[in-house]
């Protein structure tokens, strides 16, 4: 059910910048597909979601630094989202509940 939702929100929130299939944009915008990132750090891509992103960040070997907006999501909608990521586009990793993303928000 979580990643149903989270797909749901990809659509509308990222899906422009991540593209349909999580491939990014060159140059622009990193891939959530098969991402080293995300599997690196999971509290960092909560953060990531939350507060947004700017500065370099090297995903997959390429850097990026294109700056990335956060989101006023609930908890739920963080890790609904997340787990959507990090279980789609080649990517199998372990959950990510409301409890994690509270505890993050904590920082």
């Amino acid at each position: 059910e979580s990643i149903e939702r989270g797909k749901d929100i990809y659509i509308t929130h990222c899906l422009t910048c991540h593209m349909e299939q999580g491939e990014g944009t060159d140059g622009f915008y990193p891939p959530l597909a098969q991402s080293d990132y995300l599997k690196a750090n999971k509290k960092k891509s909560i953060e990531v979601v939350l507060y947004g992103a700017s500065g370099p960040m090297k995903v997959n070997g390429y850097e990026y630094d294109e700056k990335m907006e956060g989101f006023a999501f609930t908890d739920e909608q963080v890790s609904d989202v997340l787990n959507y990521v990090r279980n789609s586009f080649g990517n199998k990793e372990s959950v990510i509940t409301p409890e994690e993303v509270k505890e993050a928000r904590k920082k």
